[in-house]
């Protein structure tokens, strides 16, 4: 299953339309599809990994390769309907965070007291690290959560944004709208869930 990296390297560019030519194929029953399919794909999966990891703390013991080789089995393995290639790395995107939450929830549970999580680069967040702290990929999990509550849509475009490692031009492309929508919704988004996980103080508590 896996690529060695000087396959990987050789791969060329996934062509969108070859892509989802090969998922109809391989619904269709066309056992070949896949194996066709493995190498178009999965390079372009560990490097949106790859994009999320560096995010990480340095020392995650999670590596990209190994989350994407866990996402793609899930992937092979389920039955759905696969509409074409924005609709497989939206499910891939799913599949990675609840890998990665999972990989948090477990050390955290292995953590004496249930210490904090795997944090995530504040920057990402654009919050000021002297007054905010770190913030960990549980609390993103939660806000995305209640964020897809209040509007499934947003909590989709960060999802595909933060888990999938999707680019603004991506975003535009799988979800059919400007990337001025995607900034703007972005950074809405942004906002909300950052005054979930740090609600501003009252200047009382300052």
């Amino acid at each position: 299953m896996f690529l060695s990296n000087t396959i990987a390297a050789a791969i060329a560019p996934p062509d969108p339309q070859a892509v989802t030519r090969l998922l109809s194929a391989w619904q269709a029953g066309d056992s070949r599809a896949l194996e066709r399919l493995t190498p178009l794909i999965y390079e372009e999966l560990r490097n949106r990994a790859r994009r999320y990891m560096r995010r990480e703390r340095p020392n995650h013991t999670l590596q990209a390769t190994a989350v994407v080789h866990e996402a793609f089995v899930k992937l092979v393995e389920m039955d759905v309907p696969w509409q074409d290639r924005a609709h497989f790395f939206a499910v891939a995107a799913r599949q990675m965070r609840r890998i990665l939450v999972d990989h948090a929830k477990m050390r955290c549970r292995d953590k004496r007291g249930g210490a904090t999580t795997d944090s995530l680069d504040e920057f990402e967040f654009d919050i000021a690290p002297a007054t905010a702290g770190n913030i960990d990929i549980l609390e993103i999990d939660e806000a995305l959560i209640r964020l897809s509550e209040q509007s499934e849509r947003l909590a989709k475009m960060m999802e595909l944004h933060y888990f999938g490692g999707l680019t603004y031009q991506e975003l535009s492309e799988t979800l059919k709208v400007s990337e001025a929508t995607v900034d703007r919704e972005i950074r809405l988004a942004k906002a909300w869930m950052l005054r979930e996980m740090r609600p501003p103080r009252r200047e009382s508590e300052a």
